[in-house]
């Protein structure tokens, strides 16, 4: 089952193969693969763009590297808390992170993501397709609301790389970014 229609430019697209327990996610950003990675991997920066607004985040640990792992905490007005945590398999800078996604609420739903860097010329589309144990993991992540935080999060992020490019001093902006 598909949640969008074609890909359409700067637009997150969620799409679910009927037969598959996988997830991909497809997203155009108006910035180079080097600036979208970092994005990805330095913990400042993913404390600005993952996730839903209306949740605070939190990051216990981010070590985006081959053999780092992760927790990330989101939090309600309320005070609930959603937990999430992982290890990084496979980290190859500018082109693609492999790595486990569990979401606390759920510990038994562990899944692997591949996530890719693709250069458009300036531009990159980030992939990510996202593996499950079972059809019924993947449909209960769709139920989730998990594509109203996907698409929130990649629309902070397109923000936050607009931002950083208007903000530039040089090419790269600042700090590399």
């Amino acid at each position: 089952m598909s949640t969008t229609g074609k890909h359409l430019r700067n637009e997150t697209q969620i799409l679910a193969e009927p037969d598959l327990p996988a997830i991909r996610i497809t997203r155009d950003f108006d910035a180079p693969p080097q600036r979208v990675f970092r994005a990805y991997t330095d913990p400042d920066l993913v404390l600005q763009w993952l996730g839903p607004r209306r949740l605070t985040m939190r990051i216990d640990k981010y070590d985006a590297h081959s053999g780092g792992s992760y927790r990330y905490v989101h939090r309600d007005d309320d005070g609930t808390e959603y937990g999430f945590h992982g290890v990084f398999h496979e980290v190859r800078p500018n082109e693609r992170i492999v790595q486990t996604f569990t979401y606390e609420g759920f510990p038994d739903a562990v899944s692997l993501e591949t996530t890719l860097f693709d250069d458009l010329g300036g531009r990159t589309r980030v992939t990510v397709k996202s593996l499950m144990d079972s059809l019924e993991a993947r449909d209960s992540m769709l139920r989730s609301g998990m594509d109203h935080g996907v698409r929130e999060g990649h629309q902070r992020l397109a923000e936050l790389l607009a931002h950083q490019q208007s903000d530039s001093t040089g090419p790269h902006g600042e700090n590399g970014f």
